[in-house]
C-alpha cells in the first residue's frame, strides 16, 4: 500500500536560518504522520511525573510574576551543576545570553565554521565576524593549535569554541581546551558553547569547574537541548569574570525568566538521577544509530559525541532535495545544512528520538540511497 505524500508549505524554509517548525510546515492535520529527526531534543526527559506537576502548577504560575529576585533560580540550577551560584546567569533561552555576550565584548571574534548560525547573525557589526574555515577532508575537525595559530596571526580578541561541535558532534577533550585556554589567556574573551556536552559521554566532559583558573572564560549552554524544554526558553552562562558577570546582568531585563521555567528549575534537584538516567539513554540510543547508519552505502557518517549526526551524501541528491524527499514520501524531517556558512549542499543533520522510532529514518535513508545507487547504474550500463 503506497503512502500518502506528505503535503508541505516548501516556502517557509526560505524565510528563516533556521528549520521551520514541524507544525507549520505541514500543518496540525499531517502532524501525527511526520517524525521530527530535525529537531534536536532529549526525548526521555522531562519524565510524566515532571510534565504532571508543571501541568497541575500551570493555572497558578500563569497568573503570577517571576520572581525579581534572581539569585534563588541561580542556586536552584547550581544544586545540579554543581559550580559557585554566584557564577551563573540565566537567560530566556541561551540565545539571549550568547546576543548579550557578542553585543557587549566581542570587538572581534573568531568563529570556527561550520556552526550554530547565531553566532554570526546576531553580530551586530558583521566586521566583527571573522571565520576560521574548518578543514572538509578532515570531517570539519577543530585542530586547537591551528585555531590559537590563527588567532594570533590576525591579532583576534575573542574566540569561540563550540563543545561537542555543532553541527558536526565532534568532541574536543578538557585536556586539549585547558591547553588552548592556557596558551590564549591574553584573549578577551573565549567564549565556550556546551550546548550538547551532557551527551559527550555517561561522565560529563565540562570545563565549568575550571572557571576560576580562566578570567576570559565564559560558558554557555541551552537547557532545551540537554533538559528537552526548548518551549520553557532557559539557557544559561558561567564565568567567574565579576565584570562580566555584572554586565550580562545589568543587560537583562528583569522578569526575563517566566514563572513556569522558575518552578522547573526548582524540581531539578529532586529529578537529578531521573535526568542522568535520560541522557545515558540518549547516549546509548545514538551509539546505536551511528552503528546502523554507518552500515548504509551512500553516507558519511561523521562521529559524534552528541545527540545528533552529520551525514554526508555520497551520491546525486543535494541535501536540500533529500530533506523534501524523506519528509514527502517518508514522513521523517531531517536537517537540510546547506545554509550552514562553511559546509556545501551534500550534508544533513539527524537527531536521535528512541530506537525504536529511528527505524523508520534508518529505512528511509536506506531507501532513497539504493534507489539512487541502483537508478545511477542503470543510466552508465
Amino acid at each position: 500500500m503506497l503512502r500518502k505524500q506528505i503535503e508541505i508549505k516548501c516556502e517557509l524554509f526560505d524565510e528563516t536560518s533556521h528549520s521551520p517548525s514541524l507544525v507549520d510546515i505541514v500543518g496540525e492535520e499531517q502532524l501525527a504522520d511526520v517524525v521530527d529527526f530535525c529537531f534536536i531534543e532529549n526525548p526521555y526527559f522531562p519524565g510524566e511525573a515532571l510534565l504532571q506537576k508543571l501541568q497541575d502548577k500551570l493555572p497558578e504560575v500563569i497568573k503570577a510574576y517571576p520572581s525579581s529576585n534572581p539569585k534563588l533560580a541561580q542556586q536552584d540550577l547550581a544544586a545540579v551543576v554543581h559550580v559557585n551560584p554566584e557564577y551563573l546567569v540565566l537567560g530566556n533561552g541561551a540565545t539571549e545570553l550568547i546576543t548579550i555576550i557578542q553585543n557587549n565584548f566581542v570587538e572581534d571574534m573568531g568563529i570556527p565554521v561550520p556552526t550554530f548560525s547565531e553566532y554570526i547573525e546576531k553580530v551586530q557589526n558583521q566586521q566583527k565576524v571573522r571565520l576560521f574555515q574548518l578543514p572538509a577532508d578532515k570531517q570539519y575537525q577543530l585542530d586547537l593549535e591551528e585555531y590559537a595559530d590563527w588567532l594570533v596571526d590576525e591579532e583576534i580578541s575573542s574566540a569561540l569554541i563550540i563543545n561537542p561541535g555543532n553541527p558536526t558532534g565532534q568532541l574536543l577533550s578538557v585536556e586539549n581546551i585547558t591547553g588552548f585556554l592556557n596558551r590564549m589567556k591574553h584573549l578577551k574573551l573565549v567564549l565556550l558553547d556546551e550546548s550538547f556536552i551532557d551527551f559527550a559521554g555517561e561522565e560529563i566532559p565540562t570545563l565549568m569547574p575550571k572557571v576560576e583558573q580562566f578570567q576570559n572564560l565564559v560558558i554557555v549552554r541551552s537547557m532545551s537541548k540537554h533538559c528537552g524544554v526548548p518551549g520553557l526558553r532557559l539557557g544559561y552562562c558561567c564565568t567567574a569574570n565579576e565584570y562580566y558577570l555584572r554586565q550580562i546582568r545589568n543587560a537583562l531585563p528583569v522578569w526575563n525568566i517566566n514563572t513556569l521555567a522558575e518552578y522547573f528549575l526548582t524540581q531539578l534537584k529532586d529529578t537529578d538521577i531521573e535526568y542522568h538516567q535520560a541522557r545515558k539513554h540518549v547516549i546509548s540510543d545514538v551509539r546505536e544509530l551511528h552503528k546502523a547508519l554507518a552500515e548504509i552505502n551512500g553516507y558519511e557518517v561523521y562521529p559524534t559525541n552528541s545527540n545528533f549526526i552529520l551525514l554526508k551524501i555520497n551520491f546525486a541528491m543535494s541535501a536540500y532535495n533529500l530533506q523534501m524527499k524523506l519528509l514527502q514520501d517518508f514522513g521523517v524531517y531531517v536537517r537540510d545544512c546547506s545554509n550552514k556558512t562553511g559546509l556545501d549542499d551534500k550534508h544533513i543533520r539527524i537527531a536521535s528520538k528512541g530506537r525504536e522510532t529511528d527505524k523508520l529514518l534508518i529505512h528511509a535513508l536506506k531507501t532513497v540511497a539504493v534507489k539512487s545507487v541502483n537508478a545511477k547504474s542503470r543510466l552508465t550500463i
